[in-house]
């Protein structure tokens, strides 16, 4: 069975639309209904409709600052009756946001009752709750009834309702706002409003400007929520440049002892919008997984003010390093994002900077003033067409009474034989008998003379824009005196600080710091022993092994190993075995080749630069930090050729500028040390000739304190710049036989 098409009711002609233009069309038209009548906030008042429709039902309700508070069912009914019809639901949930001191820097409703909490709980439903507007909110609706903006028909066509807010309060930066449309965004941080005014007030004198001078008025965001603010300022000047860009928020915490050396931290401000119980249950989680090692414990000791502690594993470990974890991990370091996507006009999209807002703000301060000051002129003027027709009544008084009682139509007479207006006349017929009294006559002349100047002056206002501009500044500075740091509320809450330049090493951060003397054999084996021993004698070795090198170091520390082979292994000196027994052979913890030895172990000392070199005679100068190896499989750095070895490592103290090399054939060179070339890897440059033998032996040192040597009984000898003129040459030459006095084992001692 065939269906029929389905015909328009009133039997019109059918139009035929391809499904593609018809979604497009009506597609459009729902994004711009939720860009414009949902989403985004104008930046005149910072508010959006359905905001700024409970604020205006709320008013209609006369829930001002100085009444009293009214049932929230009251206000939701009117708003979603008269104005939004939308849930009630959401229109509540809207109106409680606006209550919130912790989500409102500003709060334009005054709750009464349970408005939720920070901890996320919701609010009491909206039966129980109370509400009226604050002073904040007040403001904001100020100048409403003096035709300061337009209004436009409600939904239904029964109500009017205004376009925009006066606005007498900077709304859009004070208190902030959030909103998804479609296919754009918008995200503002709340501000300090004392701040505000400061810049706008700047901007007002010098409208030229730059972002950079605005910055030092409003050098970042002022959460309700207070925290530490640790974005570079570079970026935060860009973000307020551009519209775009982003704030790193964290938590404020503080030290607190605990008595015995014992510490915990107290997180007293959490980051905006953060809830704090699900934080709270977050940290907890990240405990019992073992992701935040450095953490023993948190607890939640929140009454009024937040309390937030949290316990470290060990009372070693550094409380910076912990918190750096919990910043990384969890909802203490928040990103909170900027972007001033805003309605300009109430009807035009755009992403703003800092100047731009103010600016428009601004211009629409000017606007509302003008049209408020128009608005009295024509008050003014009416009322003193009215006093001038009492004037003329008290100067005629009694052909003003024969009229009325006698003329048949009194208002048309009094009109021709006085020369009045229909107003005057009106006026005059409902003019009390109680009012034709001397005195009420002196009243009206007083009255006449006091708006006749009022008038001037607003002529003159309405004339002169810089006279506007002084009037918008006067507003300004009583609104920043209300709201000044000096006050409860207008105090700047989120401080600022620089993020500590620390990398975040959880295994190194759990080991104890404690001295400890690591003891390495002849034939490979070692470990460590608590304290740093001086005493070597009594150590025990197995049978046919012996002391190779002692080394002080802490459990902190990493070793570095050097092999013969040019690679280079490190250690954990917290992960060597303890002093019982003879330790553990080296080979074991890392893949060193059999055929390798030990050419020098040291601890490793950041910033540090060594000197390597090889028996052939080459070498070159490597930072300490290119050395450490990340595997078993170690680091190649110097680059040798069977049959010669890796011969030397030796650290470069600071300000060293000449090296002294010496090679089995007892000669000695010394150059300056800048003629050897730094390097990460290689095979280097030739530091001394030696035929037929191998280079044993560097030292670098700093020509102002000469050259220094060992003896084999430990004394120390020191030939001074002068005395070594005969050694003195340049890289790659054979060098001389060494000074006598020299050790006969060619070396100059301990390099580390």
């Amino acid at each position: 069975m065939t269906q029929k098409p389905i015909l328009p009711p009133n039997g019109g002609p059918i139009e035929p639309i391809a499904l593609k233009d018809a979604l497009e069309e009506r597609y459009l038209s729902y994004a711009l209904s939720t860009i414009m009548g949902r989403a985004l906030p104008d930046v005149r008042d910072g508010l959006k409709p359905v905001h700024r429709r409970i604020l205006f039902a709320m008013r209609v309700l006369g829930l001002n600052p100085t009444d009293a508070y009214k049932k929230c069912a009251r206000v939701v009914g009117d708003v979603i009756g008269k104005y939004h019809p939308h849930g009630d639901q959401a229109v509540y949930d809207a109106l409680c946001r606006l209550a919130q001191d912790f989500a409102v820097r500003y709060p334009l409703i005054d709750g009464q009752g349970n408005f939720g909490n920070i901890d996320g709980d919701n609010p009491a439903a909206y039966r129980y709750t109370e509400a009226r507007l604050t002073d904040v909110a007040a403001a904001l609706l100020d100048g409403l009834d003096e035709d300061t903006v337009d209004f436009r028909a409600t939904f239904n066509g029964e109500e009017h309702e205004p376009s925009v807010m006066p606005a007498a309060f900077p709304n859009l930066l004070a208190n902030g706002s959030s909103g998804i449309a479609v296919g754009m965004a918008t995200n503002i941080p709340p501000h300090n409003l004392d701040e505000l005014c400061a810049a706008a007030l700047h901007l007002i004198k010098h409208p030229s400007a730059t972002v950079e001078k605005l910055v030092e008025m409003v050098p970042g965001p002022d959460f309700p929520t207070g925290g530490v603010l640790v974005e570079p300022r570079a970026s935060i000047i860009e973000s307020y440049r551009t519209g775009r860009g982003g704030f790193r928020l964290r938590a404020k915490w503080e030290k607190e002892d605990t008595g015995r050396g014992g510490w915990q931290v107290v997180v007293t401000e959490i980051p905006y919008q953060v809830q704090k119980g699900r934080l709270y249950q977050h940290i907890a989680e990240l405990i019992g997984e073992k992701k935040l090692p450095l953490v023993g414990d948190v607890r939640d000791e929140s009454a009024e003010e937040i309390r937030l502690v949290i316990e470290p594993k060990s009372r070693t470990i550094d409380p910076v390093l912990m918190m750096e974890s919990l910043f990384k991990l969890t909802e203490l370091e928040i990103r909170f994002g900027l972007n001033m996507n805003v309605l300009t006009g109430g009807q035009i999209p755009n992403v703003l900077g800092l100047k731009d807002v103010l600016r428009q703000w601004l211009e629409h301060r000017v606007e509302v003033l003008v049209r408020r000051t128009a608005f009295r002129l024509r008050k003014i003027e009416h009322r003193l067409e009215v006093l001038d027709g009492y004037l003329i009544a008290f100067l005629n008084i009694d052909e003003v009474i024969r009229i009325i009682r006698f003329e048949e139509q009194p208002k048309q007479k009094l009109i021709s034989v006085f020369k009045l207006s229909e107003v005057q006349a009106e006026a005059i017929l409902n003019l009390r008998l109680r009012s034709l009294s001397k005195l009420e006559e002196m009243e009206i002349k007083a009255e006449h003379d006091r708006l006749s100047n009022e008038q001037r002056q607003l002529n003159a206002l309405m004339a002169s824009e810089e006279l506007q501009w002084e009037r918008i500044s006067s507003e300004i500075r009583e609104v920043r005196d209300t709201y000044s740091k000096k006050t409860d509320l207008g105090r700047r809450r989120t401080l600022f600080a620089d993020a500590p330049d620390i990398e975040i090493d959880l295994e190194a951060a759990l080991v104890e710091k404690e001295p400890v003397t690591v003891i390495l054999s002849d034939k490979g084996w070692i470990r460590t022993m608590k304290g740093h021993i001086e005493d070597t004698a009594k150590l025990d070795f197995k049978q046919g092994d012996g002391l190779k090198s002692v080394i002080h170091a802490q459990t902190t520390d990493k070793l570095v190993v050097f092999a013969t082979n040019g690679k280079f292994f490190t250690l954990e000196v917290s992960h060597l075995p303890g002093g019982r027994g003879h330790g553990e052979p080296v080979r074991l913890m890392i893949d060193m080749e059999e055929n390798t030895d030990f050419v020098e172990v040291f601890v490793h000392e950041p910033g540090r630069k060594l000197l390597v070199g090889s028996t052939a005679g080459h070498g070159f100068i490597v930072p300490e930090e290119e050395v450490l190896a990340s595997t078993r499989k170690g680091k190649q750095v110097l680059n040798v050729d069977a049959p010669d070895e890796a011969k030397l490592c030796v650290p470069i103290p600071p300000g060293a500028d000449q090296l002294a090399t010496i090679g089995d054939n007892r000669k000695m060179l010394i150059f300056p040390l800048e003629e050897v070339n730094e390097m990460t890897r290689g095979k280097g440059v030739i530091l001394q000739r030696i035929k037929d033998g191998v280079l044993l032996d560097a030292r670098p040192f700093v020509r102002k304190d000469g050259l220094t040597w060992l003896d084999t009984a430990g004394r120390t000898f020191t030939l001074e710049w002068k005395e070594l003129g005969d050694w003195i040459g340049t890289r790659a030459q054979a060098g001389r036989l060494a000074p006598k006095g020299f050790p006969r084992s060619n070396k100059f001692g301990p390099a580390f």
